[in-house]
């Protein structure tokens, strides 16, 4: 059970041991760097996201309590990373974003990769709280649940960011299809 060895190897890193925190940053960085790269929009940046993220983890590792799973932590980690990425920029660098951000394949057509940076350039203009309950639930795949723990609100805190950001984005829902 992996939650169970994260939880191990996060005891272990705190006890000083490199190995066990090498496994810890080898096993999460694609899952960190894939949401830090859906976050920012911007895969350089993305990459100083998770640098900078893997950097605290290794000072804060021991603060980790098992009480969540160790990758909502985790994401809680790199999304502080994040919104301090994000406070050192004049400007949000990930207007404009990169398509792939968004999963887009290279060979899509062009079409596709405009459009993927037309969605990247809303989502990127949402609150960060709306825009971080979208990504980790649409583009990482938790549940309200997950994203509640890794965002540190209520469950229903992550649904009400998410409803907000529909609205916002004007995407509409099942119900409402069905009624409007």
């Amino acid at each position: 059970m992996q939650h169970v060895d994260d939880i191990a190897l996060a005891r272990d890193a705190c006890a000083g041991s490199r190995r066990a925190f090498e496994t810890l940053v080898t096993r999460h960085y694609d899952r960190m760097f894939r949401f830090a790269c859906q976050w920012c929009g911007d895969r350089t940046s993305a990459q100083d996201i998770v640098q900078e993220a893997a950097i605290k983890l290794a000072r804060v590792i021991c603060s980790f309590d098992g009480r969540a799973a160790f990758t909502s932590w985790l994401y809680r980690l790199v999304i502080n990373c994040g919104i301090d990425w994000q406070r050192g920029q004049k400007r949000h660098a990930g207007s404009g974003g990169d398509a792939e951000a968004l999963g887009v394949a290279a060979e899509g057509s062009a079409e596709d990769a405009l459009h993927a940076r037309q969605v990247l350039a809303q989502v990127d203009s949402l609150p960060a709280a709306q825009r971080t309950a979208l990504l980790l639930v649409f583009g990482q795949g938790l549940s309200h649940a997950e994203a509640a723990q890794a965002m540190e609100v209520k469950e229903s805190t992550v649904s009400w960011y998410i409803h907000e950001a529909r609205k916002a984005l004007g995407v509409k829902d099942g119900r409402e299809a069905a009624h409007g």
